[in-house]
C-alpha cells in the first residue's frame, strides 16, 4: 500500500509503522481470521479497515477521533498475522499507534479511572490482590457500577487463591538437563498460584534448575497494549536488568507460562527501537520461550499417566499462536500422557474474546466471544479444557459456567503436573 506518512514526525517507531502499513496489499484474507468482523461486520472492524484508518490518521488525512473506536475495538490477537500473505506486521503497526493515540487523545472521565485503576493494581501482585479483595466486597453493589467496572469485578474469582510463595531457586529432580529463569506473571500469580506452581514441579521433574529472579517486574504488555508505552520501557528496563544479572548469565532460556507474558517480552525489540538498549533488548527476546516450547525441544520424560482416559480440548491462545507461532509444541506435550486424546475446538484459531484488560474495556464484544468459544468447547464433547494463558482460562472458564458447564479448565502444565502425579 502507498502511502504519505511523515515518518520523521513519529520518531523512531515512525518508520516501523509506515513499512507495516506498506505491507497491506488489501486482499481481505484477514476479514475471516478477525473475531471482531465475524461478530461486527464492519469493514472499519477489520484489520484491513483498520490498517487504512491508521494509515490516513499518520498521514494527517483524518482526525484521530475518527479512528479512535475502531481501534480501540481491536484485541490485538493478531489472528490477521498468521492469516496474511503478504506478511504485514500488524503488531508492529497497533502497538506503536496505541502510544501515540493515547498521547493525543483525551478519553472519558469513566474510563480514565478505570485505565488508572487497572494499571495501578493489575501489574503488582500484592496491590492487585488487595484489590481483588475490595472487588469481593463491592459485589452486592456491582449492579450500580458502570459496566467496565462490573467487568473488572467479574475478573475476580468468588473465594481467594491461597498465595503460593515462589522460591528463589528449584532445584532439578535427578541429573540436571538446563537451567532457565522464570517470569512469575502478575495476575496469574494471584488469580492462579497453582499454574506456578505447576510449572516449577513439571519443570524440575525433567531435570531443570529453575531461577526466579528477585527484581523482575510486570513484563509490560498490559500498558504496551494500553498505549502507555513509557510505562512499558519502564518495566520492561527493569526485566532487563533482573534477568540479565551476571548469576542468570548461564542460563539457557527465559521462561514464561504465560502467552501474554512471553508475547509481550519478545516485544522488547520493537519498544526499545531507536534506543540505546535497543541491542540488549534484541538480545534478551533471543532468549525468551514459552514454556511448552522449551520442553518440546528439551525432550518431555513421558509421565506414566493415572490409567484413565481424558479427552481434552485444546485452545490456542492468540499471542501463543498468532504472536509466537507456537502451535505444535503444547500438543505435543500433552499427547505424550497416556489415555489422553486431544479434540479440536470448531473455530479454534479466533480469539476467546480475554486479550488482556479488553474484557474490562469493551465487555460487550469479549462477553459474545466468549460464550462463541465456550460453546465450540461444549460441543466437543471434551472432558477437560487446557491452554497456556491465564486471560483465556479465566475467559473460558467463565463462560462454561455461564452455559452449565462443569468442565474444568487448566493450564497445559497443570494437566502435565497431574499426569506425572498420577
Amino acid at each position: 500500500m502507498q502511502h504519505n506518512i511523515p515518518v520523521e514526525k513519529y520518531g523512531p517507531l515512525g518508520e516501523t509503522m509506515a513499512h507495516a502499513v506498506s505491507k497491506c496489499v488489501h486482499c481481505g484474507f484477514c476479514l475471516p481470521a478477525c473475531p471482531t468482523y465475524n461478530v461486527l461486520n464492519e469493514e472499519m472492524d477489520s484489520p484491513r479497515g483498520r490498517i487504512i484508518l491508521m494509515k490516513s490518521v499518520l498521514e494527517g488525512s483524518i482526525e484521530l477521533e475518527d479512528a479512535v473506536l475502531y481501534i480501540d475495538r481491536c484485541l490485538g490477537c493478531l489472528g490477521c498475522v498468521t492469516a496474511c500473505p503478504s506478511g504485514v506486521p500488524y503488531g508492529e503497526l497497533i502497538t506503536p499507534f496505541r502510544s501515540f493515540a493515547q498521547e493525543h487523545r483525551r478519553r472519558p472521565l469513566v474510563d480514565r479511572t478505570m485505565r488508572s485503576l487497572m494499571l495501578a493494581t493489575i501489574p503488582h501482585p500484592g496491590r492487585f490482590r488487595r484489590a481483588a479483595g475490595a472487588a469481593r466486597l463491592a459485589r452486592p453493589l456491582q449492579a450500580a457500577l458502570p459496566g467496565k467496572f462490573q467487568a473488572m469485578i467479574n475478573l475476580v474469582p468468588e473465594s481467594p487463591e491461597p498465595a503460593f510463595a515462589l522460591p528463589e531457586v528449584t532445584p532439578a529432580e535427578g541429573v540436571r538437563r538446563a537451567r532457565v529463569a522464570l517470569l512469575a506473571g502478575c495476575v496469574q500469580q494471584v488469580i492462579s498460584p497453582q499454574i506456578n506452581r505447576a510449572t516449577l514441579r513439571v519443570l524440575a521433574r525433567n531435570g531443570v534448575e529453575v531461577v526466579v529472579p528477585r527484581h523482575q517486574a510486570c513484563c509490560g504488555a498490559l500498558a504496551m497494549h494500553t498505549g502507555e508505552m513509557e510505562m512499558a520501557r519502564r518495566q520492561g528496563r527493569r526485566n532487563l536488568e533482573a534477568f540479565q544479572a551476571a548469576s542468570l548469565a548461564d542460563v539457557d532460556a527465559i521462561l514464561a507460562n504465560a502467552a501474554g507474558c512471553g508475547s509481550g517480552m519478545k516485544e522488547y525489540e520493537l519498544i526499545f527501537r531507536g534506543t540505546e538498549l535497543e541491542e540488549q533488548a534484541r538480545k534478551f527476546t533471543r532468549r525468551v520461550q514459552d514454556v511448552s516450547q522449551f520442553l518440546d525441544a528439551l525432550g518431555l520424560i513421558e509421565p506414566a499417566g493415572n490409567g484413565a482416559t481424558l479427552k481434552l480440548a485444546y485452545h490456542d491462545a492468540c499471542h501463543l499462536a498468532h504472536a509466537q507461532g507456537i502451535t505444535t509444541a503444547p500438543r505435543r506435550l500433552l499427547e505424550k500422557i497416556p489415555n489422553l486424546t486431544i479434540v479440536p475446538i470448531p473455530e479454534g484459531e479466533l480469539c476467546c474474546g480475554s486479550a488482556g484488560t479488553y474484557i474490562i474495556e469493551q465487555p460487550e464484544i469479549a462477553a459474545q466471544l466468549g460464550e462463541r468459544k465456550a460453546s465450540h468447547i461444549l460441543s466437543t464433547g471434551a472432558q477437560a479444557v487446557a491452554s497456556g494463558n491465564i486471560g483465556c482460562l479465566v475467559q473460558i472458564r467463565s463462560h462454561l459456567a455461564r452455559l452449565g458447564g462443569s468442565v474444568p479448565v487448566w493450564h497445559t502444565m497443570e494437566v502435565l503436573e497431574r499426569a506425572y502425579q498420577g
